[in-house]
């Protein structure tokens, strides 16, 4: 790719981020302004508005990648857990608007399979927790992505909802993911579960 269109083409992602974030619905003439390009130009980049988003999507979490792989996680695997999530939170609100969009053009399927490389650094850190009695192992690892994908998101949902402000985020994210995770404490011995309705009854 030439210079000036690699040029026009990492204006257009970045005007997609900015577009979005003012309006959730802005069109690709919309972004092309931004971009300061012609729509004859952006369409010579991106066919289509999904392929655009898709694109500005990627370009956002391989960011993230670089600033999450900055980071120690190494030692104790809650904290490092606590400053995973406070790092990769900041980059979900960072591009909510985007995030939105995405959910709008592409299958759930489609997003969660372009988060994979970004769920890989987490997988690492709870795989090793479990192994180290920090997190709770009666659970598989997929699942506690899981949870923490619905949990990050559900926030943005939240703040979007007027519910949650973006200060507070982090340290709900945190205190719900934590408790969840933290290893389930062993059962007294003998004890046993306890049908507390009458045997013969239907109460």
């Amino acid at each position: 790719m030439r210079a000036d269109a690699q040029r026009n083409r990492a204006a257009i992602i970045r005007a997609t981020v900015e577009s979005l974030r003012n309006d959730p619905d802005a069109s690709v003439a919309d972004i092309a302004a931004t971009a300061g390009v012609g729509r004859m130009t952006l369409y010579g980049h991106f066919k289509t508005r999904t392929e655009l988003v898709e694109a500005a999507l990627v370009d956002s979490l391989d960011r993230g990648a670089e600033v999450l792989g900055q980071l120690d996680l190494d030692g104790d695997p809650r904290q490092a857990l606590a400053a995973l999530i406070e790092s990769s939170w900041t980059l979900v609100d960072q591009s909510r608007a985007l995030l939105t969009a995405a959910q709008k053009e592409l299958p759930p399927g489609r997003i969660r399979e372009l988060h994979e490389k970004a769920e890989a650094r987490m997988r690492g850190l709870l795989e090793r927790g479990q192994h180290e009695g920090a997190f709770r192992n009666d659970l598989p690892v997929s699942w506690l992505l899981s949870t923490t994908h619905l949990v990050m998101h559900g926030a943005a949902d939240e703040i979007a909802a007027g519910r949650l402000t973006p200060e507070v985020a982090p340290s709900y994210i945190r205190a719900t993911l934590l408790a969840a995770f933290a290893p389930a404490a062993p059962a007294p011995p003998g004890d046993t579960a306890i049908d507390d309705k009458p045997h013969g009854t239907s109460m």
